[in-house]
């Protein structure tokens, strides 16, 4: 799912390298878009970078290629292997579709299905959408009661490969933990200046606030602390097999 500015910047994108075979400059897409500065472009190219919508060509000015549009499901380049591993958090994966005991990281979190409770699954987390506007109470994911603890969480699907270094794959379901204020090197849903939301390490220092992905391919996202709100923080992780 991407905004209407995402699907906007992509398609005068495409349109520019299908007229001229030169992506257009960021002033050239600010204009296009009707943005007041080009900080808002470069959000805009990284949430549709992170997608799998375009990449960015090392080592050259004003290179951007567009991999895929949104109604092709096909892309021109292979994105970053989907079962690569880094350091760092250790998520508690949980096989998902489980029937009966699972066995999981941690042997507490095998459980029978009798003992599964179901969260509200809100959509898919990238930078693109606010918590708000996903919140569907029609959609569930059931996961073992021991997986979460006391307060309310909610389900999230993983949309992209920014955190695989983290041990989170693009097609994962986050579990989350409400709340306004995390400690530094925790990985967080952060809300960007009211409209995107995000799931990346948060980092707070000097009243600036660095969101920073688990995966070299992106780069880290500085904004002053007044645009970024937590809406909550990763406490468990769900995998399809």
């Amino acid at each position: 799912m991407l905004t209407k500015k995402q699907k906007e910047l992509l398609t005068f994108i495409n349109e520019r390298l299908e007229a001229d075979g030169v992506s257009p400059s960021f002033d050239e897409m600010k204009d296009a878009l009707n943005l007041k500065s080009k900080s808002g472009i470069h959000r805009l190219i990284s949430g549709l970078e992170e997608r799998g919508f375009i990449r960015r060509l090392p080592h050259k000015a004003r290179a951007l290629e567009v991999i895929r549009m949104p109604e092709t499901t096909a892309a021109t380049h292979p994105s970053v292997p989907s079962d690569k591993r880094g350091a760092g958090f250790q998520p508690n994966v949980i096989p998902g579709n489980f029937a009966g005991p699972k066995i999981a990281r941690n042997a507490d979190a095998a459980v029978e299905a009798s003992q599964a409770i179901a969260l509200p699954l809100y959509g898919k987390i990238a930078a693109g959408t606010p918590i708000e506007a996903l919140q569907d109470p029609n959609r569930t994911v059931d996961i073992p009661s021991s997986m979460v603890g006391r307060g309310t969480h909610y389900a999230l699907e993983v949309d992209g490969d920014s955190m695989i270094e983290a041990g989170i794959n693009d097609g994962d379901t986050v579990i989350i933990n409400p709340c306004e204020a995390a400690d530094n090197g925790t990985i967080v849903v952060a809300l960007v200046d009211g409209e995107e939301a995000t799931l990346k390490y948060w980092h707070r220092q000097d009243g600036r606030i660095a969101l920073k992905p688990a995966n070299p391919a992106y780069e880290t996202q500085i904004f002053p602390e007044a645009r970024v709100k937590v809406q909550g923080r990763l406490v468990g992780l769900i995998r399809q097999y």
